[in-house]
């Protein structure tokens, strides 16, 4: 029996990019109304009905890095004249500025326990999967399912025995006890994942390799992972996604030396209450590290995809 595949039409075509193009436009329009409403002043943010067409200032990111007091127009007098822009923006709005904010400092949190986690989970992740896949493990279903099973429980349900082990551990706010726990919980993950790249690729390839005098790890190291490239990376976004995003055990466990930006930004407040501009420009930036490191790993993904020889 044998089947013949027509092109789409044209018709056809134009149908599924109009579906395409419109989707594209509702998923994007939260975000770029988020990234809007960063530019608002902070009327602009809360009018009703809701402002399209307004005058862009950068109000909102002056409140998110700096900290500001009420001062009374003599109060501003005496401080002569300002000597920056973002001084001139606050003495605008009858504030100055008294020192910089601690948004910076939940950023590099989120840096650096966002990327440490994903970094151990790659790490141990492909080493785990690489056992399952190419070696005669013990009760090896049942070890697949109980590592599948810890992200079948929902944060809360774990977050007090986490939360009293971590402080009887001395974990509790650290940078350290944080990229533990995230990496704990997206194993699992990167596991499944990269068990699924790993059994497609023919152990014939290792078996050549031994054959020319390479050891174990050399042919794992030299012909697995370039094969993997593509199941490696897209396991890195997600791992990455989940641990920068996460906000119940960052609320739980931490609040002050490794507190991350997700809980941090709900907590902005303005002079009159809460500072919507300033809050849509804490979102604004601390979508930007994922999409960066999205982009770069897509040339990876596509290089993965048409890497080596033909697969059997």
């Amino acid at each position: 029996m044998s089947f013949s595949v027509t092109e789409p039409t044209k018709g056809t075509k134009w149908f599924a990019g109009i579906l395409v193009i419109g989707y594209a436009c509702i998923t994007l329009v939260p975000l770029l109304w988020i990234v809007a409403t960063g530019f608002k002043s902070p009327a602009d943010s809360i009018a009703y009905p809701p402002v399209v067409v307004f005058e862009p200032t950068l109000e909102g990111y002056v409140n998110l890095f700096t900290d500001r007091t009420r001062a009374t127009p003599d109060m501003i007098e005496a401080a002569g004249p300002a000597e920056t822009w973002y001084d001139q923006i606050a003495r605008e709005r009858g504030t100055v500025i008294s020192g910089p904010s601690r948004y910076g400092e939940r950023f590099l949190n989120s840096v650096i326990i966002g990327f440490g986690s994903t970094f151990l989970c790659m790490v141990l992740g492909t080493m785990a999967a690489y056992a399952f896949s190419r070696f005669k493990v013990p009760l090896k279903d049942d070890l697949l399912f109980f590592i599948l099973s810890t992200r079948m429980m929902p944060p809360i349900a774990v977050a007090i025995p986490i939360f009293l082990m971590f402080r009887n551990l001395g974990l509790n706010d650290t940078h350290l006890g944080m990229i533990l726990l995230y990496t704990a919980v997206n194993l699992s993950l990167s596991v499944w994942l990269l068990k699924g790249f790993i059994d497609e690729i023919p152990i014939e390839y290792e078996e050549a390799a031994l054959i020319d005098g390479y050891t174990r790890f050399q042919a794992f190291y030299k012909v697995v992972l370039p094969q993997a490239a593509t199941g490696i990376a897209s396991t890195a976004i997600f791992c990455l996604i989940f641990a920068w995003n996460e906000y119940a055990f960052a609320v739980l466990l931490t609040s002050g030396t490794a507190q991350t930006a997700p809980p941090f930004i709900p907590t902005i407040i303005g002079t009159s209450g809460k500072d919507w501009p300033a809050v849509a420009a804490g979102a604004t930036i601390f979508l930007v590290p994922v999409m960066v490191f999205t982009i770069l790993l897509r040339k990876h993904l596509l290089r993965g995809i048409t890497f080596g020889a033909v697969r059997k």
